[in-house]
């Protein structure tokens, strides 16, 4: 197993036990660059995309909401 392989492993073990923070944290970073650039549409769709991705890390989209 590479260092890539090890690393995905490891960030979907985080996601796995800590997707309610994860999500939390990127709903609020995403509203204050939303806020801050006046592009919140633009940035919820890139929020949304970043937590799809990170959800389905282990095959499943069943760790952030």
């Amino acid at each position: 197993m590479g260092f890539l392989d090890d690393a995905k492993d490891k960030l979907a073990d985080a996601v796995d036990s800590q997707g309610d923070k994860i999500g939390d944290g990127l709903d609020k970073a995403g509203d204050l660059i939303g806020d801050k650039t006046g592009l919140g549409d633009k940035v919820d769709v890139g929020v949304d995309k970043a937590k799809d991705a990170l959800d389905g890390l282990d095959g499943k989209n069943d760790d952030i909401s």
